[in-house]
């Protein structure tokens, strides 16, 4: 009896899985579309079976920017 372990992935809810973050596809040079060796040319946003997420291709969201803030509001 095999048990397969599930992979339980760092913010899983914030993205989508897709070609553009599986480990074994890479950039076509149009930068359009990804090369999988598995499944041939796919868009960015497809998947397949052999999907596995890399979190090197994550892109993290850029942190807000923080309010301006007078000097007369630190005044007592």
């Amino acid at each position: 009896m095999s048990h397969k372990k599930t992979k339980k992935l760092y913010h899983a809810k914030n993205y989508q899985p897709s070609c553009g973050l599986c480990l074994h596809g890479k950039p076509a040079p149009d930068f359009g579309s990804i090369l999988c060796p598995h499944r041939g040319v796919m868009l960015p946003d497809s998947l397949c079976k052999k999907y596995e997420y890399d979190p090197i291709k994550r892109r993290p969201e850029r942190a807000p920017l923080l309010p301006e803030y007078a000097p007369e509001q630190f005044t007592l």
